[in-house]
């Protein structure tokens, strides 16, 4: 296990170095750069700038080099010095940034991604071991409405709702008094007051799809001989579920795990601004704009190593779940 650990680790590095590397050049892939969007900017309100000015916004911005030479300066930052640069829209060091917004990100998409599991996995049980049951009916029509229904639209409404029953409106994890305010017990509360919308709209949308998978795998698995074998030679039936069916129907899922992570921490863009959430989707969206280009690759750098990190609990999570799988032979 820790030799299938150490190799996995040895080959994430250099991967994430590649990913880095195109993830930085299709930042500049669009026609120009930054300094050539605040020029526009600039112009679109009267104003104007020299040749002379040009040149020194570029050299300000590093800009003034190639592509290679900004990467790797900007790689050589990130390796030796943990300094991912400065943001040009926010006019701030990248990594004081991502200090605010991650935690807050990856705390709110744990907290949904374990929610999700505590949820969908006994739903996803109950409609396959209550085939065509009222159950079964009930819960194939919230999974498809779940679905079919998109979170920023979900949100608007569940935020509208609470809006007419209480007069509460919800507009980010802190209300507007308490937001700079230290904290304490009264900023704790309120922080519950708030987050549980977001998170339900994370569940509702990401549970959808796992019922259904989850549902079909058990489906086909209790059909299949080695559990008629095991009814006959009388054992119960939450007996047989628990002990074979359920470890083989639940691999699928623990290969989602590779998404999942990515997908809860840059999938809620829309979300988050329709609930003005303080997290890396909507400085995510605006650096894309506005082609801050240390931003967004720090952003992309992220969700890139996520997407390693939960590939590698992945495999673990499913060479310890299924022994069929030989991980110290991948």
């Amino acid at each position: 296990m820790l030799r299938y650990l150490l190799r996995r680790a040895a080959i994430m590095i250099p991967l994430l170095l590649l990913v880095s590397f195109l993830a930085f050049v299709v930042i500049q892939l669009p026609p120009g750069d930054y300094v050539d969007t605040y020029v526009q900017n600039l112009s679109a309100k009267g104003g104007s700038v020299n040749q002379a000015q040009l040149e020194a916004l570029r050299a300000q911005y590093g800009l003034n080099h190639s592509l290679p030479e900004q990467y790797l300066i900007w790689i050589k930052g990130i390796v030796l010095h943990g300094n991912f640069g400065n943001s040009f829209v926010y006019k701030r060091p990248v990594a004081d940034i991502l200090m605010e917004r991650v935690p807050r990100t990856v705390a709110i998409s744990v907290a949904s991604i374990l929610l999700t599991w505590l949820i969908a996995i006994p739903i996803g049980l109950l409609s396959a071991v209550r085939q065509y049951s009222i159950w079964d009916h009930l819960f194939t029509l919230l999974s498809f409405i779940g679905l079919a229904v998109p979170g920023f639209l979900l949100a608007l409404v569940l935020m509208l709702a609470v809006y007419h029953q209480t007069g509460f409106l919800i507009t980010g994890l802190f209300s507007p008094g308490y937001r700079a305010a230290p904290w304490s017990w009264d900023k704790l509360l309120d922080l519950l007051r708030n987050v549980w919308l977001p998170l339900l709209v994370l569940v509702i949308t990401n549970t959808a799809g796992i019922v259904r998978v989850l549902r079909a795998s058990l489906l086909d698995e209790l059909g299949k001989q080695y559990v008629v074998t095991a009814r006959a030679k009388g054992l119960t039936e939450w007996r047989i579920l628990l002990r074979y069916p359920v470890r083989i129907a639940i691999n699928p899922l623990l290969s989602t795990i590779g998404w999942m992570l990515p997908a809860t921490v840059g999938g809620e863009v829309v979300v988050s601004k329709v609930l003005n959430l303080p997290t890396t989707g909507p400085i995510l969206l605006q650096s894309i704009l506005s082609q801050d280009m240390y931003l967004t690759g720090a952003l992309i750098l992220i969700l890139s190593a996520l997407t390693v990190i939960g590939t590698l609990l992945s495999d673990v999570a499913l060479a310890w779940a299924d022994p069929r799988i030989r991980y110290g032979r991948s």
